[in-house]
């Protein structure tokens, strides 16, 4: 029988964005992993870039936590798997700490896990304990564990800062300001890990440094109750999908891999710009990711493009998630102008804007089932189709995209989350499974 399970956890958030959650998660599961623990972290919301940097910290997977797209209760069941093996879990929140419906905050009252806070010091001394304190008391629900300070200009700043705080908010040390342990990003967030070559060396460094100002001691430890048994059908079984994954899709729920291994699928995964063939396959995945840097590449591996209409036109499953949409389209014209004849398998033309396009959470009615999940892109699709459906945001968010269906080809802007509707996400990839 399953028991509660403890281990020590924070939800490590900030007054707003931009104040370097990320190099401080990474640094703080680099600081304790190379100390010789095992680290556990998390993402809250559905963010991709963030995960593979706190990967490569932690040496672990990253799983999303989010009480609207994940729910309450298997972010619980996450969080308990985790406490199984780790001797702590860091959490990551998105925006500011109040920011959003759902918040960070609101994640963190209803797992009861304390923040961290982390306030970026640059340009201030004394507020800083005015910030913090307010952070903590706003809700008086909210567990408080204490703060960081991030960018910190030097010992003396560091210790104006420290010696601002009041009320006895515990004090976790600071991050300094140097370019070194900064993490680079483009338009649609963070650089991908894989493409940080130095990473490693930036991820030791913000670590030592943090160490350098804080002591090693743990957060208070959280109990994680176990979950209700639930055991998944296997609609998948011996079922072969074939998955892309290279620099220019990646953008891919490790809950989603999870899922689809667990109702009995074979994952094989290939990639569109290095491969001249598709992996045996039942059915194929391609995800989200950066197309659009890579599409002169993608046009010009004409054995891969021959292979995936191949498959479309065997009538086997495909499924498309904004990236890996595009790549199905007639062509992709880049922020430059530079336009790459691609697939064709979907008519139509994507073109890149300087701009964000749509940000929003998503809930997509289908006949067969409900999917969740989430869009986030800089380009402008036009197709001559008509979408099967259109995603509705529960909070209002931009975007209300269309998902786009010929024979067993399923394409849309949407990152489906797998886990909201297991059923629903094996019809899509089943060669025999039912149509929506």
């Amino acid at each position: 029988m399953s028991a509660t399970r403890q281990c020590p956890a924070v939800l490590i958030a900030a007054p707003a964005s931009g104040q370097g959650k990320t190099t401080v998660t990474a640094a703080l599961a680099r600081l304790h992993r190379n100390q010789g623990r095992r680290v556990r972290v998390f993402k809250c919301g559905p963010d991709f870039l963030d995960p593979m940097i706190l990967e490569r910290a932690s040496g672990a997977p990253v799983y999303q936590l989010d009480l609207w797209m994940v729910g309450a209760d298997e972010s619980r069941r996450l969080l308990w798997e985790a406490a199984g093996t780790a001797d702590l879990i860091l959490i990551e929140g998105v925006m500011g700490l109040f920011d959003g419906t759902p918040s960070s905050a609101d994640l963190a009252i209803e797992l009861g896990v304390p923040v961290l806070a982390v306030i970026d010091g640059t340009a201030m001394a004394q507020t800083f304990g005015a910030l913090a304190l307010g952070l903590a008391q706003y809700k008086p629900e909210l567990a408080f564990a204490g703060v960081m300070a991030n960018r910190v200009g030097s010992t003396r700043h560091g210790e104006l800062l420290r010696d601002s705080l009041t009320h006895g908010l515990r004090w976790f040390g600071g991050l300094p300001r140097e370019q070194a342990i900064s993490l680079p990003s483009r338009h649609l967030g963070l650089v991908q890990a894989s493409e940080l070559e130095d990473l490693d060396r930036r991820l030791d460094a913000a670590a030592e440094a943090l160490a350098a100002s804080c002591d090693d001691a743990l957060p208070p430890a959280v109990c994680f109750a176990p979950p209700a048994a639930a055991a998944l059908p296997p609609l998948l079984n011996g079922v072969r999908i074939a998955v892309a994954q290279d620099q220019a899709f990646a953008f891919l729920y490790r809950a989603n891999l999870d899922l689809l291994q667990a109702m009995g699928a074979q994952l094989s995964f290939f990639s569109p710009l290095a491969d001249a063939e598709l992996p045996p396959c039942d059915s194929l995945y391609l995800p989200g990711g950066y197309p659009e840097l890579h599409h002169h590449r993608l046009a010009a591996n004409l054995p891969m493009l021959s292979a995936i209409r191949d498959h479309h036109r065997a009538g086997k499953p495909l499924l498309a998630e904004c990236g890996g949409m595009l790549y199905l389209l007639d062509g992709l014209t880049d922020v430059g102008g530079e336009r790459a004849a691609l697939l064709g398998l979907m008519p139509g033309e994507a073109s890149m804007q300087k701009r964000l396009a749509a940000l929003a959470l998503q809930r997509v009615e289908l006949p067969r089932g409900c999917l969740r999940g989430h869009t986030y892109h800089h380009s402008l699709t036009s197709t001559p189709w008509q979408p099967i459906a259109r995603g509705v945001s529960p909070n209002g968010g931009r975007g209300a995209e269309a998902v786009y269906q010929a024979g067993r080809l399923t394409a849309s802007y949407v990152h489906f989350y797998f886990p909201s509707d297991p059923g629903l996400a094996a019809d899509l990839l089943h060669p025999g499974g039912r149509q929506p």
